[in-house]
């Protein structure tokens, strides 16, 4: 899940690629874990469906959403400082990076179908439950965010809206959601509790790596009014919009 989306992206020369193939390698890993595995078939099924359904979901909004856009700034600032040698860096620190990653967070989709028992029960009931809030937080929040934007009148104004009045990121938050929903349906296998790891790693880049921390120093810099927007809204666990101080 690394070789194919790093050629396609010396080709196409533009490295945002790797943001598609995060969803979509997660949806390979989950189905090649189903046709490997012999483990309880409601809890192979469920996680194999419910990754399935995140993974498309992310990858094709993230697709639609980059089309005709470029490069995104965060590699066009690597290719800049590398020059000639990104093509190799990218292969270790962009593509590299992230299937290692995306092997560590997906480990409850493939500790989870490795056992038959126990039967799938309330644990895993719980964590179908959290799977659904996330996938709510992250689809409505990236609709509610695309619609904004369509809004010429919205030009340069923070979003604020929504799921946003009580997040600064309904799409990370949900992220997170999902992979701590799919845990609990794998830790149910009793193997699967070794997975929980990836639902940490998950929570650990969306607040501190790559998610919100990386986007709001880009936003402090770049969008008037987005200090005041942080002083008023939580940074990840939703929560009533506070007095800025």
């Amino acid at each position: 899940m690394t070789g194919a989306p790093w050629l396609i992206s010396l080709k196409m020369r533009d490295a945002s690629i790797v943001d598609i193939a995060w969803g979509s390698g997660f949806v390979v890993v989950a189905w090649v874990s189903f046709w490997l595995s012999e483990g309880n078939p409601t809890r192979s099924l469920l996680l194999t469906v419910l990754t399935s359904v995140w993974g498309l979901r992310l990858a094709f909004y993230l697709a639609k959403r980059n089309f005709g856009h470029g490069e995104d700034f965060r590699y066009q600032s690597m290719r800049r400082k590398h020059g000639s040698k990104f093509a190799f860096v990218s292969l270790y620190s962009v593509f590299g990076i992230q299937g290692l990653l995306m092997w560590i967070v997906s480990l409850p989709v493939q500790l989870g179908q490795v056992r038959a028992t126990p039967n799938f029960g309330f644990i895993g009931a719980v964590g179908v439950l959290a799977w659904g809030l996330g996938m709510f937080f992250e689809a409505v929040g990236d609709a509610q965010l695309a619609k904004f934007k369509r809004d010429p009148a919205n030009k340069g104004l923070v979003m604020n809206q929504g799921l946003w009045r009580y997040t600064r990121h309904p799409n990370y938050f949900g992220d997170s959601c999902v992979w701590v929903g799919l845990g609990l349906i794998a830790a149910e296998s009793r193997l699967g509790i070794f997975g929980l790891v990836g639902p940490v790693v998950m929570t650990i880049l969306l607040v501190k790596v790559s998610g919100a921390a990386l986007l709001d120093r880009a936003m402090l810099k770049r969008k008037p009014g987005y200090e005041t927007y942080v002083a008023s809204t939580s940074g990840f666990i939703p929560r009533p919009p506070r007095s800025a101080k």
